[in-house]
């Protein structure tokens, strides 16, 4: 009997196997099965960064592309090739700074010394040496000063300037693009600061206001933003003590306008009682006078 149903159940097993329909419907059930499977992965994959956001995080998928800090945000360079071989020989006049610092800060041309508005910076074995741009820009204008000798400035995003000075000979012209790094010249001497050798004048603007390089060396541009936060808190605040003074001026003013409106009636009224009295006294001495000429006539 067992061999008998075992029998059947071959015969069974075979006949749906020769059925036309049997192996396209398996196809279709692994591929349904399949089907379903991706659907269900890419739905947790979108539903992981959701779940991530609520906790205050968020990974980025894999299929997106991250871009490059570097790209994004430039360093500020010593506009020098070797930073090690380079050092800073006079330094930016800053008010705050120690007393050692002012007297490096100063710059002493033809008997009198002038405050530096930038850095100085030579070869520690005083040769001369390659100049490049501390930052990607273009060149705004190249020009040949008497006393600072070649001169080269930059214009760069965000409102940043560059100046480089002393320079004895220039690679670039007006209005090109230089990357980080390009040369731009080479250090040489000049009249205003001849005590400081070979070197090159370097300067660094932020909208106009002169910042000490120094401390922005090594920094991302957008540290140079403080200085516009600052500058902006300072024209504010002068402007409020202006105003405030104004203010003070003008109620000054009015008290001043008070008192002498206030003096005015009284002096007006002394002056009524003066006018007064002197009308009196006139009338008294008419008095007087026709009184001696009635008793002159009565007389004669």
């Amino acid at each position: 009997m067992k061999e008998e149903n075992k029998g059947a159940s071959k015969n069974k097993w075979s006949r749906i196997f020769r059925k036309k329909w049997f192996f396209p419907a398996v196809y279709l059930t692994i591929a349904a099965v399949l089907l379903s499977v991706v659907v269900w992965y890419q739905n947790m994959d979108n539903q992981v960064p959701d779940a991530q956001e609520e906790n205050g995080e968020y990974i980025p998928s894999h299929d997106q592309e991250a871009e490059p800090v570097l790209d994004q945000q430039e360093v500020i360079q010593m506009p020098v090739t070797n930073q090690e071989e380079a050092e800073i020989v006079t330094k930016f006049y800053d008010p705050d700074a120690e007393q050692e610092e002012l007297e490096k800060a100063l710059i002493l041309y033809n008997n009198k010394y002038y405050q530096s508005d930038g850095v100085d910076i030579a070869s520690a074995n005083g040769e001369t040496f390659d100049v490049v741009a501390a930052l990607s820009g273009t060149i705004q204008e190249v020009k040949k000063d008497p006393l600072l000798g070649n001169v080269v400035i930059l214009s760069h995003e965000n409102e940043v300037m560059t100046y480089y000075a002393s320079l004895e000979e220039v690679s670039v012209k007006k209005g090109a693009e230089v990357k980080q790094g390009d040369k731009l010249g080479t250090a040489g001497k000049n009249v205003f600061g001849k005590d400081s050798g070979t070197h090159v004048y370097f300067e660094l603007r932020k909208d106009g206001n002169k910042v000490n390089p120094e401390a922005f060396f090594n920094q991302p541009v957008s540290a140079l933003h403080s200085i516009t936060e600052e500058a902006s808190e300072e024209a504010e605040s002068t402007e409020d003590a202006e105003n405030s003074a104004d203010e003070e001026g003008k109620q000054e003013e009015n008290e001043q306008v008070d008192d002498t409106s206030e003096e005015q009636p009284k002096e007006d009224e002394n002056n009524e009682e003066d006018s007064g009295s002197d009308v009196n006294d006139e009338q008294k001495q008419n008095e007087q006078d026709s009184d001696a000429t009635s008793d002159a006539s009565e007389s004669a």
